[in-house]
């Protein structure tokens, strides 16, 4: 299917590595620096934490979302959707669906101000499975002087830290075959914001971050059912740009959108999570098979002969893995998976203290087994990604309940936390900044800090 990509490159002269107003303690995308899920060096938080323990602040957002917070300087953003999907039982009418961008003062919790932004119809109709992540499922990104929120259908739009809006891109009004809405966020290289646009245009786009003009427009058929955001491998005029998509993964030239190369993947038919790199490798969990694979990047065509360093069993599914200190750490079910990265050997499988112990799901239903909702299943109920704050590693649960342990070849539980006075939906991937963690529930966002 990679043969179908067709990159156009509508403009030239893009400038990398141009300035940033970013600094060392920003979380500024999904996932933080790269999507790693690991804060900077020095970074330090509670590892415990409830409704009456080290809560320094807690705001109540215009309505849910799987979205995570990012953080910049002193404020945090965070996107909500309301109108519509918000209650299963009772979904509302589909024309009063919105989203909202709201930031945030990071020290005190107050809110300095929110953007309202109107659906641009026809959206995907309230589904059990789209219903499992909602309709504010990208996480922003920012420069520092702009945030950047991608609403599926609606587009790309771009604010500055005041909250003017700068532009607005249309990137497409299609919709998958399941119609399950758009999952992926948006990230930044050089003078462009890189979107995911499968669900919308079956694409991915590069669009100038000043003015939101079309750098370039990768198309292809093979890009369907896939919901990972991409991720930067190498640095400056080596960067690769990687995804994996149902199959295979690629690699692409960031700067033109032109596909470099390309390895066999898992023999799934959609691609949930996101990649991972060491910065020369990237690693791949996904796939109700539970398999992983680990691909040196670089190269041109077909290098599965040639790059592929390993593959072999892994669980995994929503939640994106984590690669530290030659290990990967991947979710699925309440249990971690430690593997080597070298080789992909398992150093250890451990169920968290107090994980529900739930039934199988049977095959079949909405989504089949890969995909289903609720509690059952091989484990895909918990959405949020695991990440690392000094040797610690967090992984939230869609309950709420918080796992906190060590990082490191034997399995060492810390602590489990929860705010137990919040019953919703916790599927957003935690932030983290200057010794400050932010969670984020489909009722509030709250920030954990040491007194």
């Amino acid at each position: 299917m990679r043969n179908v990509v067709a990159a156009s490159w509508v403009m030239v002269g893009v400038v990398l590595g141009t300035a940033s107003h970013i600094c060392a303690e920003d979380w500024s995308r999904f996932r933080g620096p790269n999507g790693s899920g690991i804060a900077p060096a020095g970074e330090s938080v509670p590892s415990e934490w409830g409704d009456d323990k080290n809560l320094a602040w807690k705001l109540e957002l215009p309505g849910p979302g799987s979205s995570s917070p990012i953080v910049v300087g002193n404020k945090v953003f965070v996107t909500s959707f309301s109108g519509y999907g918000v209650d299963p039982n009772d979904p509302g009418k589909l024309n009063d669906l919105k989203r909202h961008l709201v930031c945030i003062d990071a020290t005190n919790g107050t809110q300095l101000w929110e953007r309202t932004v109107a659906a641009t119809l026809p959206e995907d109709p309230y589904s059990r499975m789209l219903g499992e992540h909602g309709y504010a499922s990208g996480t922003p990104a920012s420069d520092g002087e702009r945030v950047y929120v991608f609403y599926g259908k609606t587009g790309v739009l771009a604010y500055d830290i005041e909250g003017n809006e700068l532009w607005r891109v249309n990137v497409g009004t299609e919709s998958g075959p399941m119609r399950w809405g758009s999952g992926a966020s948006p990230i930044l290289y050089g003078d462009t914001v890189i979107v995911n646009a499968s669900e919308e245009n079956q694409a991915l786009y590069a669009l100038d971050k000043k003015t939101g003009k079309e750098v370039w427009k990768a198309q292809a058929e093979g890009l369907g059912m896939t919901w990972g955001t991409p991720i930067l491998v190498g640095e400056g005029d080596a960067a690769e740009l990687a995804i994996g998509v149902p199959s295979e993964i690629w690699g692409f030239n960031p700067k033109t959108g032109k596909l470099k190369w390309f390895a066999q993947g898992m023999p799934e038919n959609s691609f949930c999570a996101s990649l991972v790199t060491d910065g020369t490798v990237v690693y791949a969990i996904d796939g109700r098979g539970g398999e992983g694979i680990a691909v040196r990047a670089g190269g041109k065509d077909d290098v599965s002969q040639t790059h592929t360093v390993w593959r072999g069993k892994a669980a995994g599914r929503v939640s994106t893995p984590l690669v530290h200190n030659g290990r990967i750490y991947s979710i699925s079910g309440g249990t971690v998976l430690c593997l080597d990265a070298a080789t992909g050997e398992r150093v250890y499988q451990e169920r968290f203290p107090g994980a529900p112990v739930t039934p199988a799901e049977p095959p079949g239903g909405e989504g089949g087994p890969r995909m289903r909702g609720g509690r059952g299943g091989r484990g895909g109920q918990d959405y949020a990604s695991p990440i690392l704050v000094g040797d610690k590693l967090i992984l939230v649960t869609r309950s709420g309940l918080t796992h906190v342990w060590q990082e490191g070849a034997e399995f060492k539980p810390i602590a489990d936390n929860k705010f137990a006075s919040d019953t919703s939906k916790f599927n957003g991937t935690p932030a983290v900044s200057g010794g400050r963690l932010f969670i984020r529930s489909d009722k509030a966002i709250y920030c954990v800090a040491g007194k």
